[in-house]
C-alpha cells in the first residue's frame, strides 16, 4: 500500500474527501516526525510505537573495493508494533 492508497482507504473508511484524508494524512506525518525529532516516544494504542534509538558506531565494508569503513553513530527511527497488532 502506498501513500495514494492509504489516503483513498482512509476517505472511504471515514467518509471524507480524498483532498480531507490527504490534509489529515500529511498533518499526522508532520505531527509525527516533529514529535520524534524532540526525542519523544509517540504511542498509538492497538497499533504501536515509534521511538527514537541510537545506532552506535560501527564497522562496515565498502561492497566495491571490500575496504573496512567507519560508519558513525546515528540517531534512527524504530517501530515497536503492539500486541494487538
Amino acid at each position: 500500500m502506498n501513500k495514494a492508497d492509504l489516503i483513498a482507504a482512509m476517505a472511504a473508511e471515514s467518509g471524507l474527501s480524498k483532498v480531507d484524508a490527504k490534509k489529515a494524512l500529511d498533518a499526522f506525518l508532520a505531527a509525527t516526525t516533529e514529535a520524534l525529532q524532540r526525542g519523544e516516544r509517540v504511542t498509538l494504542v492497538g497499533f504501536g510505537s515509534f521511538v527514537v534509538g541510537e545506532r552506535g558506531e560501527r564497522m562496515g565494508r565498502n561492497p566495491r573495493t571490500g575496504e573496512a569503513i567507519k560508519i558513525k553513530a546515528k540517531k534512527v527511527v524504530k517501530f515497536r508494533p503492539s500486541i494487538e497488532l
